[in-house]
Parts: C-alpha cells; structure tokens; sequence
C-alpha cells in the first residue's frame, strides 16, 4: 500500500465501526487524519475528532472550511456514517425516513460538493462511499436504508462523472454483515442470532461463513483512496464474503 505522509483525510463516522477501523489503517499509514463524528471516539488518539451531527446538512461547509483552514487541503473523503431505523412501508413515519436519508444518501453528497470544490483546485482527490449490499438487494423494514444506500451508488457514479477532469476519482465499498453497532436492531444483535447462525453460516448463504470485521472493509476503502489507485473510478466494490453471489 503507498504511504500517505502528508495526505489529509477526512472519516466520517470515524468513532466507531468501519470508519474507526479505516481512520486508524490510514493513521498507520502516515495520514492526517480527522473524523467527523457526533460521538467521541471511545479511545483517544492522533486522529483528529470534529463533533458534528451529519444530519444537520447546514453545518458540513463549515467542518470542511475548519478542516482546510487548519490544515491546508483535503486528499481523501470516506463516507461512512450511517444509520439504520427499521420501519415497514404501510407505517413508514416521515421523521424516520427523512432522517436516514439526511444522515445516508444527503450529507455524503454535499460532502462530496464541499470537498471537490478542493480537490478541483488541488486537481487530486479521492473520495470512497461506504454504501452497502441494500443498495441492490432488499429486506423487509429497511425501505428508507435501501433508498439511501441506492441513491448514494447513483451519485458515486455522477460525481466520478463530473470530478473526472480534475484529477478525482470517486468509488464505493458495499459491504455485507459487518461486526458493528448496526448489527444490533432492537437491542438484538442479528450476528449473535439463531436465525443468523442457521440461514448463513448452516445453510451456507454466507460462503465464508463469518461476518466481516471492521478492518477487513477498511483495507479495501484504504486502496481505493491511494494513489495506487490511478484509473478505477464510478465503481462500487461489493464485499460481503460471497453472498451476493449466489442465486
């Protein structure tokens, strides 16, 4: 993997899960690195922590701004942040709906806004959105995550589209199970679950057999962001242990 002394890079979700995991690949690899998070990170560290809620969208040109008055530029953006919020359609609630979009699909776009705008003046960047298999594929209670995780592919694709000529290539990772806090619906970890242990890992529906751990998706994140990566762009990377593979 090349060095990325002297690269800024900025994680959202960076206190926890794929993003914490990611952050620290990237410290480890010379990075400066800043995580926007509305949680403190549960260890203290070298990565730089911004509290911000990502769902208020009126705030993200300021963290960025703060960001680039600090500390010069922006290389690498990773959207991570997300949530979940199980709601069937025939009760869909608003509130919900528009939550997960604002946190999922609409503060990784004007992110993305904010930050190539930086990145064009730098001519470099690379910026990689955390998506996932519900981008595709669906499940009963999760509409709003489905069209969020959709929505933010879509505009994977448009901005790759857009920040081609100056030099910044945007891609996406779509992972599978995960274990992380999203796992975790009700107070129930679906990981941990009968159900869980029986459909995928007894019946194989999960090849591999075991969900992912944080770093495993952070390594993919972290090549796509460096400059190893030279040509791949508008693409999104699925990495769920081969479940998407079967029929």
């Amino acid at each position: 993997m090349k060095n990325f002394t002297d690269r800024v890079i900025v994680v959202t979700g960076g206190a926890n899960g794929i993003g914490k995991a990611t952050a620290e690949l990237f410290l480890e690899l010379g990075a400066q690195v800043i995580a926007l998070d509305r949680e403190e990170p549960a260890n203290k560290s070298e990565i730089a922590h911004v509290m911000i809620d990502l769902g208020n969208l009126s705030e993200l040109e300021t963290a960025i701004a703060d960001v680039v008055k600090k500390y010069g530029r922006v290389d690498v953006l990773v959207n991570v942040a997300g949530i979940f919020i199980p709601n069937e359609i025939l009760d869909l609630e608003p509130e919900k709906y528009f939550t997960t979009l604002d946190v999922n699909l609409h503060a990784p776009l004007f992110l993305m806004k904010h930050v190539g705008k930086i990145m064009a003046k730098q001519a470099y960047g690379r910026i990689v959105n955390v998506t996932s298999i519900h981008g595709k594929l669906s499940e009963p209670t999760a509409a709003a995550y489905d069209v969020s995780k959709a929505g933010l592919e879509a505009a994977t694709r448009t901005a790759a589209l857009e920040f081609a000529e100056f030099g910044v290539l945007v891609n996406a990772v779509a992972p599978g199970f995960v274990v992380t806090r999203m796992s975790i619906v009700n107070g129930v970890d679906e990981l941990e679950s009968d159900w869980f242990k029986e459909v995928y890992i007894k019946n194989k529906c999960l090849p591999i057999a075991r969900p992912a751990l944080p770093a495993e998706i952070g390594h993919v994140i972290v090549w796509l962001a460096s400059s190893a990566n030279s040509y791949m762009t508008g693409q999104t990377l699925t990495v769920d242990g081969g479940m998407s593979a079967r029929f």
